[in-house]
């Protein structure tokens, strides 16, 4: 495995590279109540306080991605949950490069459309997905688009009639 300083900008680069856009982005840090928040379904399960423990142990990045199918070709680049396994059935998957351990797997993804809408008003309040379907999707699916390194996320070419 990789040293993990170089897995976020490994994963924004298999991000870009498999021409995922990215819809937002945000550096985070979630205290240990916030991890156990997002991972309240797995309460009670063997591994659960192992995934709060390495959620809150430092710095991340959450992003918003678009894709065709991005659910499941997300999980695909991610490779197993199981690292073990990971390495040895998809050794360049990210989990295959990156992961440490099972909970140590460096990357979480949504497992349905309906789970990444809850993850996304987790780790993004702000954003309204409705709108965001309604505004910039029909943009970003015309080819509209740049990426903007700095701010690490793809934006919608705006008109005269869109910034009025």
């Amino acid at each position: 495995a990789q040293p993990l300083r170089l897995c976020p900008q490994a994963v924004h680069e298999t991000i870009l590279s498999n021409r995922f856009l990215i819809v937002r982005a945000k550096k985070l840090r979630c205290g240990r109540e916030e991890s156990r928040r997002f991972y309240r379904e797995h309460a009670g399960r063997f591994f659960y306080q192992r995934l709060v423990e390495f959620m809150a142990s430092g710095p991340m990045w959450a992003y918003i991605l678009a894709h065709e199918n991005a659910v499941p070709l997300w999980r695909s680049l991610m490779g197993p949950t199981k690292v073990f396994r990971a390495r040895n059935s998809v050794p360049d998957s990210i989990r295959g490069a990156y992961g440490l351990t099972d909970t140590r797997n460096t990357t979480h993804g949504s497992d349905s459309p309906a789970s990444a809408s809850r993850e996304i008003a987790f780790f993004f309040p702000e954003f309204n997905e409705q709108l965001w379907y309604q505004q910039e999707e029909p943009r970003l699916r015309c080819g509209q688009v740049y990426y903007n390194a700095e701010e690490r996320v793809h934006c919608v070419f705006m008109d005269e009639e869109t910034e009025l």
